[in-house]
């Protein structure tokens, strides 16, 4: 398959040192892991010169290996690491964040999913700052809903979990995931934990169409969404899906219009660019326009 040529609506500077080292050097003396560099992001230059990142624990390897993601792939058994909620709570206070964004690998070798490592993060964080609001971005935890209630007694501010693509290209580019799963779970934050606010994303130009992406944020609106995110699928590299289609920018705003206008999303965060964790903060606005 001939790759596709990208368009200069998604070219982006490459991040300079100088801007990035200050967060980059924290984290490695503090040995921890981001979204940003592990998932080679797109927004990381622009991300760690404002002073934030989105913290990836209990990895860096992950128990599935989704073909659209580049970070590594491990199934071995692995123990936690106990004082990872330590640094991590360290890191948000140093950076002094107003918002920090939480997520994980797949850990489909625990019983609980690393719920309980999430929690002892949200702990750690509320303890060395707590006036910072507290975004989780969790997996499926394969369906064990105690997991979830693990995680959700904890009382994060948002709880976001991806639905990642459309349900005609699971197979394809989720073969672990179940979209039917992932709807429940958010449904479930929302039937049990009201008073927290639920996210969810997906990746366009996989080979969807834009009326089934359309049918997903209805799906995701049935189910009581408040936030969603949209950006174009990047592929990082030759071993992974190509990209099918570049979504043009006036699209991105199509299905923004269509979510805050027509189907009443909180906010919908769709440009070329959008990844889960891109302006996340954000969110706080939204809790002080819509509170809970």
């Amino acid at each position: 398959m001939t790759s596709l040529q990208k368009p200069d609506w998604l070219r982006v500077k490459a991040p300079q040192r100088e801007r990035i080292g200050a967060v980059a050097d924290m984290l490695v003396d503090l040995k921890l892991n981001t979204v940003c560099q592990e998932a080679s992001c797109p927004n990381i230059g622009e991300c760690f010169a404002g002073g934030t990142a989105t913290f990836l624990i209990m990895g860096p390897g992950c128990t599935r290996a989704c073909p659209y993601c580049d970070i590594d792939f491990d199934k071995s058994v692995r123990t936690l690491d106990p004082t990872e909620p330590e640094r991590l709570g360290e890191a948000v206070a140093r950076l002094g964040l107003k918002h920090v964004v939480i997520t994980s690998v797949n850990r489909d070798d625990l019983d609980d999913g690393g719920a309980s490592q999430f929690v002892a993060c949200i702990e750690q964080v509320k303890q060395r700052s707590p006036l910072t609001t507290i975004e989780l971005l969790i997996p499926d935890f394969c369906g064990n809903w105690d997991a979830l209630a693990t995680v959700m007694e904890a009382a994060p501010h948002v709880l976001n979990h991806n639905i990642e693509t459309v349900p005609r290209l699971y197979r394809k580019a989720r073969p672990q995931g179940v979209y039917e799963r992932s709807l429940e779970l958010l449904q479930r934050v929302r039937d049990g934990w009201p008073r927290a606010y639920s996210k969810s994303g997906l990746m366009v130009g996989l080979g969807e169409s834009d009326d089934e992406v359309l049918e997903v944020l209805h799906d995701l609106r049935e189910h009581r969404v408040d936030i969603v995110t949209i950006g174009q699928y990047l592929s990082p590299g030759p071993k992974h899906l190509p990209v099918d289609r570049f979504v043009t920018p006036q699209q991105f705003e199509s299905y923004r219009e269509t979510g805050e206008s027509e189907l009443g999303f909180l906010q919908v965060v769709s440009t070329p660019l959008t990844r889960s964790s891109y302006h996340a903060g954000e969110v706080q606005r939204l809790m002080l326009a819509h509170p809970r």
